[in-house]
């Protein structure tokens, strides 16, 4: 079966088609459909993404999270918030630059949770995109970073409330 290459004007059957590599067994595969689902440009894929956040491999959900980015729909915003609960630490601050994307400021408050991760890169993603927010219910969790034992974190909650307080 030949399937057209990807556009973003591709069709639901399109969509489907590539989405079926999603199950397949090899993990490339899986991140290689993930990936151009993204580059589709359609929000069709969007069921077919969430439904793959479910992988066994971090390499796949990281792709996943990453194709929903590119997409930058709004309607990818739930399953990108579920996505900032999984156990991999790449996956969540995917999941944060894709929510950094798209800026729908409903994912405020699911962001400002992961000021408190253990993870520094965690910590920075969801500064950086608070402060892309621009959402001032932020302003006093990002002011608790600046005393982070890591210059980075701090520099990027300086940063984020640079942009809020504009």
């Amino acid at each position: 079966m030949s399937i057209d290459p990807v556009t973003p004007d591709m069709r639901l059957k399109d969509i489907t088609a590539i989405a079926a590599g999603l199950q397949a067994s090899s993990v490339k595969k899986r991140r290689e459909s993930a990936g151009d689902l993204g580059k589709s440009g359609n929000p069709l894929a969007i069921p077919q993404l969430a439904a793959a956040l479910s992988d066994p491999h971090p390499v796949v959900r990281c792709e996943v999270v990453q194709a929903l980015g590119r997409l930058a729909d709004s309607s990818a915003v739930p399953t990108l918030i579920h996505a900032l609960d999984d156990a991999d630490p790449v996956v969540r601050a995917a999941s944060l630059a894709a929510l950094g994307k798209i800026r729908d400021p409903q994912s405020s408050m699911a962001v400002i949770r992961l000021l408190k991760d253990k993870e520094i890169e965690v910590r920075i993603g969801a500064a950086l995109v608070l402060g892309r927010l621009g959402d001032r219910r932020a302003a006093l969790p990002l002011k608790h970073l600046l005393d982070d034992p890591f210059s980075e974190v701090r520099e990027a909650a300086e940063a984020a409330l640079l942009r809020i307080e504009k």
